[in-house]
Formats: structure tokens, C-alpha cells, sequence
């Protein structure tokens, strides 16, 4: 038996922001509490939305203090404002990190416990505030996914919660909000995004229903990225890559990430790396590693992408893969840790705990090669540079 979780209401396409007071209605809520942050509130985006709720006769207050990497102390913030007023949802408004503060805030408005007892692998089903996802970035997939990640500020740990709680009832997905995303967000998020659809067709928990959505989404957004990158203003583009992250979220929340996942948290945690940098500085050695476990997976792919041909033996494939990947970072400018500028002597200190830390998440485990503690040192060490 499989079991899928997915928004219960979606909008997607341009324009799609413009049916919120529509899909609240539709959803019996009528008190939202906005959490976002401050470049959302700076742009004139939170401002819009609070107009649109106000016209359409919705009671809305918002926190425009989320921070990326959402801590501990900053959900704690953001829920004690919800408190302040009577709310009977939360909408996320920005990029990932608003959307995981509000899906934390979401469940501990009902629930009496904190971020670190919710962590994997403990899994919150019971519900909290119902959720809403508007994403401005295409990459995270958080609008579709019931997980979310909390950073513990004391420990620097990234702490991967998950469970039908922190799925988000409505999601708006509207590619117009991501026109002016700068060219390394663009990157970035994208190839995030990409690598949340690569990992959940090569997962061991991929289903037929999750392998039709990543497929799917690999091909829109390895087709689309590039113009995105190159011409922000290219709606065509734009609009594919967005759909493309949506379909990306919807898959790996069903079959979960891998390894490039697990390792690239603790990156996050403790270098301050933005999350789609760090995936996209692991993503092509990492597939390297991995390529053994599922070489017709991999191989798959690769043909799929058009960078092997039809009748390229598996493993011929998924070094062609390997190839398009390393090219593809070349393209849009990812750099390694070390020409990013982290500090060599703390990188290597920190290898045992980050390894640590990533079989900790259980991403790992879901890889077609599982490694050991002392072979994600190893990658760590490859991927430095």
C-alpha cells in the first residue's frame, strides 16, 4: 500500500495569488496569520496580500521577522504574536524559511512541545492550524511537503521534522511572485529543486506515483533553468521551473530525499551555506558515489535529460549524468566549499559531527548506497574542492 500526502487546495499559474481569499473561503477558514519576512514586507508583496485579504473581508495580522535557516528562538517569536491575536490558520509567505516557520508555529499553536522533540524520527500526524503555502521562490517545494526543518541555535543542528502536520492545506503557486528572484537565488533554488525530484526517483521509498512527478519535473526544470538564470524576465521559463519545484515537492514528500539531503543540512547548520547551495555543491559527487546502488534508475535519468543516448548501457549512462551534472554547476556558477570561502581547518574538524549529523536526519538511509559515517567524511572531503 502506498500513502500519499498533497495540498487538499491548490492554484497554480500566474495570477494564482489572486484566488487566496477564494481558497480560504473555500477551506471554511477566516482569520490567517501571515508569518514572512522582512525582504517580503520591504518588497510590497505582504502589503498586497494583507490588501487582498482585507477587500475580500478577512481579519489578517502578519510577523514579517522570519530569518533564513528558521532558529528556535525566531519560531518562538513568530508564536507568541500568533498569540496575540484569535488565528485560525498560518500562512507562510516567502521562500522555505517562512513557509518551515510557519508550518512549526502551525503545530505548536495547538500542541504544548518545542522543535527538538519533534525532530526525526518522531513523526507529528496530529494536526495543528491548518497551513498555508505561498512560495516566492522555485526550488524549496515546501508548499507540497510535510516536513520542515528548525535549526537549533545552541547546538547548530538543522532538525528535520516531519508528518501530516506540517503539510500545507492550500498551496498558491504562482510563478509571477518569482520574476524578480536574482540569478544565484534563481540557481540555487532550482537546483534544489532539481535535486528533491533526482533523489525521489532514486530513493528507496519511490513509488510509481512519486516516479511520474519526478520525471516529470527533472525535465522541466533541466530544460528550463538555464533560460530562468539568464533571462529573468522569461515568463515561460519562469513558470516551468516553478511547476516544475511544486511537482519536485510532491514527489519527494511521498518518497523522502537521499543522501545529497543529509549531508547538505549540516552544511547549512554550521557554514550558513543557503540550502539549495549547499545540494547543488554535493549534488554531482554524490551522484558519483551513489551511481552503483541504481544504475537503471540513474541511467534513466540520464537518457530522459537527453545527455545519454537511447541505447547507452546503464553504467555508460550514468557516468553521462555524472558528466551533465558537474557541467551544468560550471554553468550557473556553483562554486565548491573551498572557492565558496569556508574555513578549511573548521571544515575539517566538523566532518565527524556533520557526518554524524546526517545519518542522524535518516535522509541517508534512503539512498541507493547507504554509506557509513566514515564514507560521508570521505564525500565531504571529495566535495571540499
Amino acid at each position: 500500500m502506498t500513502a500519499l500526502y498533497l495540498p487538499s487546495f491548490t492554484r497554480l499559474g500566474g495570477g494564482a495569488l489572486d484566488e487566496l481569499p477564494a481558497a480560504l473561503a473555500l477551506a471554511g477558514l477566516k482569520a490567517p496569520f501571515i508569518v514572512t519576512d522582512r525582504f517580503m514586507a520591504s518588497s510590497g508583496l505582504l502589503e498586497r496580500v494583507k490588501d487582498l485579504l482585507l477587500k475580500a473581508g478577512f481579519d489578517a495580522r502578519a510577523f514579517a521577522d522570519a530569518v533564513p535557516d528558521p532558529t528556535v528562538v525566531s519560531v518562538n517569536a513568530a508564536l507568541a504574536a500568533l498569540r496575540e491575536g484569535r488565528h485560525d490558520c498560518v500562512i507562510g509567505l516567502g521562500g522555505g524559511s517562512p513557509i518551515d516557520t510557519a508550518k512549526m508555529v502551525a503545530v505548536l499553536a495547538v500542541h504544548d512541545t518545542t522543535p527538538a522533540a519533534l525532530k526525526a524520527p518522531y513523526v507529528q500526524d496530529e494536526p495543528g492550524l491548518p497551513i498555508i503555502a505561498i512560495p516566492t521562490t522555485a526550488g524549496t517545494g515546501s508548499e507540497a511537503t510535510r516536513v520542515t526543518v528548525i535549526t537549533d541555535e545552541t547546538t547548530d543542528e538543522k532538525m528535520l521534522c516531519m508528518g501530516a502536520a506540517y503539510q500545507p492545506r492550500i498551496a498558491i503557486v504562482d510563478y509571477e511572485l518569482t520574476l524578480s528572484m536574482p540569478l544565484r537565488l534563481t540557481a540555487d533554488t532550482g537546483t534544489d529543486a532539481f535535486t528533491h525530484a533526482l533523489e525521489a526517483y532514486v530513493s528507496r521509498r519511490a513509488n510509481p506515483f512519486t516516479d511520474a512527478l519526478a520525471l516529470t519535473a527533472m525535465t522541466r526544470i533541466w530544460e528550463h533553468l538555464p533560460t530562468a538564470c539568464r533571462e529573468p524576465a522569461n515568463r515561460e521559463a519562469r513558470a516551468a521551473v516553478m511547476q516544475g519545484a511544486f511537482e519536485a515537492g510532491m514527489a519527494f514528500s511521498n518518497a523522502s530525499v537521499a543522501l545529497v539531503h543529509g549531508m547538505s543540512r549540516p552544511i547549512g547548520a554550521h557554514f550558513h551555506v543557503a540550502h539549495g547551495l549547499s545540494n547543488a555543491m554535493l549534488l554531482p559527487e554524490i551522484t558519483a558515489w551513489s551511481l552503483p546502488g541504481a544504475p537503471a534508475r540513474y541511467a534513466a535519468c540520464a537518457r530522459l535529460l537527453g545527455v545519454a543516448s537511447a541505447r547507452a548501457p546503464d553504467v555508460a549512462a550514468g557516468e553521462a549524468l555524472v558528466a551533465a551534472l558537474r557541467a551544468r554547476n560550471e554553468e550557473i556558477g556553483v562554486p565548491s566549499p573551498k572557492t565558496f570561502g569556508l574555513d578549511a581547518a573548521r571544515w575539517d574538524n566538523l566532518l565527524p559531527l556533520m557526518a554524524e549529523q546526517a545519518l542522524a536526519s535518516g535522509s541517508p538511509a534512503n539512498n541507493p548506497r547507504v554509506p557509513t559515517a566514515k564514507e560521508i567524511v570521505d564525500l565531504y572531503r571529495v566535495v571540499w574542492g
